[in-house]
């Protein structure tokens, strides 16, 4: 039992690091100009994941709101 739980959380884990990268490479792929609505959408929530994935990539882009 424990190997198949300690199975199925490896799975798991992989599934959601496979998302993580998914998304992560969504929002270096958007275009200059959704990338500035992205990060407006989440401007007042600055500490939220999606957030911070814009800023970083609006910073590495040297571009603003």
């Amino acid at each position: 039992m424990l190997k198949l739980r300690m199975r199925r959380e490896a799975e798991q884990n992989a599934r959601a690091m496979k998302r993580l990268t998914q998304i992560e490479m969504s929002i270096t792929g958007l275009e200059n100009e959704d990338l500035l609505d992205l990060a407006d959408i989440f401007a007042e929530k600055p500490e939220t994941p999606i957030a911070q994935y814009a800023f970083a990539e609006m910073g590495r882009r040297k571009i603003s709101l």
